[in-house]
């Protein structure tokens, strides 16, 4: 919960700051932050879409993510 709260602001802030897209490290884990920021990111209005990392960059364990 906390973390997602946290994830909007950092979205906000990077879309004020005209930031054409942006890096989520989530880690790997059980998956669960994982999937709650696929969630959270797919109900955004401000992004484009989203990807994991390339493997050299993180993999799965973070997330690139492109605004409108």
């Amino acid at each position: 919960e906390e973390a997602l709260h946290r994830l909007s602001q950092y979205l906000d802030s990077a879309l004020l700051s005209n930031h054409p897209m942006v890096t989520i490290i989530h880690g790997k884990g059980t998956g669960a932050l994982r999937d709650g920021v696929k969630v959270a990111l797919k109900k955004h209005p401000q992004v484009e879409r989203f990807e994991y990392s390339a493997a050299n960059a993180g993999g799965d364990g973070s997330t690139v993510v492109y605004f409108k």
